[in-house]
C-alpha cells in the first residue's frame, strides 16, 4: 500500500537565513561590480606627495642639526669640566700635604695643636668661620686652610656644573634619537611613493628636475657670477666647487651637504665661521628683506620657521643644497618662500 506522507517542509528559521545569506551576497556582488577600481596616484601626485614629505624631513633634520651641535657642545664643555676638577683635585691634595707637613713640622718642635688635627682629618669649612680655632694657629698654616677651602668650593662647584651638563647631555642624545627616526620615516614613506613609478615616469622626474636647474645656471651665471666680491663671494665661489654633490641629511662636506651645511662649509672655505643650522644662521648677520638689494654670496633663508638656506647667485637664482634625492645645484628663488636674505 503506497504512502500517502507529504514531504518534510524546510524550517522557517532556514528559509530566512538562506534569503539573508542570499541577499547580502547579490548586495556585495553589485557592490563590487559598481566599485570604481583603485586608481593609481599619478606622477604629479606622487611629486606633490614626495615634495611635502621631503620637506618635513628637512625641518627634521635642521632640528637633527641642532641637537647634534648641542651634543657635541656639551661633551666639549664636559671634557674641560671634568679635566679640571682632576687637576683640582690633584691640587687639593698638594695642598693637603703641605699643611701635613706643617703640622709634622709643628709635632717634632714641641707638639701639634688638636684644632690642627681636626683639619687634617675632616673638613675645614666649619674651623675656618670660628675665630678662637683661627687664633690658636699660625698665619701660615691659616693660609693653607684658607687655600683648601677655597679649592675645595670650586671642586664642588665644578661636579655639579658637570653633573647638570651630564643630565642635559643625556635628554639632548635622546631628542638626536627621535629627530633621526623622525627624518628616516620621512624619507622612507618619501621612498615608497617614489617606487610605485614606473621607471618611465622616475625618469621623466629627473628630466623636469635636469631641465629646471640648468636654466637656473645659465640665468645665474649670466650676471651672478661676475659680480661675486669679497667673503661672500669667494663663499659662493666655494659653493659652485660642489655642484652635483648629494643631498645627505646631516652632512657638512667635503663630498656631501645638507642645505646649512653647504652654506656653513662655503663660508668656512672663505675663513668665516657661521653656525650650523638655518635658524641660527638667519640670525648671523645683517638681514636684507628686499630681494633686490641682495648680492651674490648673501644667504638666502627661506620658509616661515627658517628651515632652508641657500647662497644667493645672482639674477634671482640660489645655488643650494635641495633635499633627499638630489645634489647641489641652482634653482630660482621663486621656487621657495623666500624669507629674507643675510649678509655675513
Amino acid at each position: 500500500m503506497a504512502s500517502h506522507r507529504r514531504p518534510k517542509q524546510p524550517s522557517r528559521t532556514r528559509v530566512t537565513v538562506l534569503t539573508t545569506a542570499a541577499a547580502a551576497a547579490v548586495a556585495l556582488s553589485s557592490q563590487a561590480a559598481n566599485a570604481a577600481p583603485s586608481e593609481k596616484p599619478s606622477k604629479d601626485e606622487v611629486k606633490s606627495k614626495v615634495d611635502k614629505l621631503y620637506e618635513e624631513a628637512e625641518k627634521a633634520t635642521e632640528k637633527y642639526n641642532g641637537a647634534k651641535e648641542k651634543q657635541d657642545k656639551l661633551e666639549k664643555q664636559i671634557g674641560t669640566l671634568q679635566d679640571n676638577v682632576a687637576r683640582g683635585q690633584e691640587e687639593l691634595n698638594t695642598l693637603r700635604d703641605g699643611l701635613g707637613s706643617l703640622a709634622t713640622a709643628q709635632y717634632r718642635s714641641g707638639g701639634i695643636d688638636p684644632s690642627v688635627q681636626l683639619f687634617l682629618s675632616s673638613d675645614p669649612d666649619d674651623f675656618l668661620d670660628q675665630a678662637s680655632t683661627l687664633d690658636q694657629l699660625s698665619g701660615q698654616q691659616v693660609e693653607a686652610l684658607k687655600k683648601i677651602q677655597e679649592k675645595q668650593r670650586s671642586l664642588a662647584q665644578q661636579r655639579e656644573e658637570a653633573s647638570a651638563k651630564l643630565k642635559d647631555l643625556a635628554d639632548t642624545r635622546t631628542e638626536l634619537g627621535k629627530k633621526k627616526k623622525e627624518v628616516q620615516g620621512k624619507l622612507a614613506e618619501a621612498q615608497k611613493l617614489l617606487n610605485t613609478l614606473t621607471a618611465k615616469e622616475k625618469a621623466a622626474l629627473d628630466a623636469e628636475q635636469a631641465r629646471a636647474s640648468r636654466t637656473s645656471e645659465r640665468s645665474a651665471l649670466d650676471t651672478g657670477g661676475k659680480s661675486a666680491s669679497g667673503r661672500a663671494g669667494a663663499a659662493y665661489s666655494a659653493a659652485q666647487t660642489k655642484l652635483g654633490s648629494p643631498y645627505v641629511y646631516g652632512a657638512t662636506g667635503p663630498s656631501s651637504f645638507d642645505c646649512s651645511g653647504l652654506t656653513s662649509w662655503a663660508y668656512a672655505q672663505a675663513g668665516v665661521s657661521i653656525p650650523r643650522t638655518s635658524q641660527e644662521q638667519a640670525n648671523a648677520g645683517t638681514r636684507i628683506y628686499s630681494q633686490s638689494d641682495l648680492q651674490v654670496g648673501d644667504l638666502v633663508i627661506f620658509y616661515d620657521d627658517q628651515h632652508h638656506v641657500g647662497l644667493y647667485a645672482g639674477n634671482g637664482q640660489v645655488i643650494h643644497a635641495p633635499r633627499t634625492g638630489t645634489v647641489v645645484r641652482y634653482e630660482s628663488i621663486g621656487n621657495m618662500p623666500f624669507q629674507f636674505g643675510v649678509r655675513i
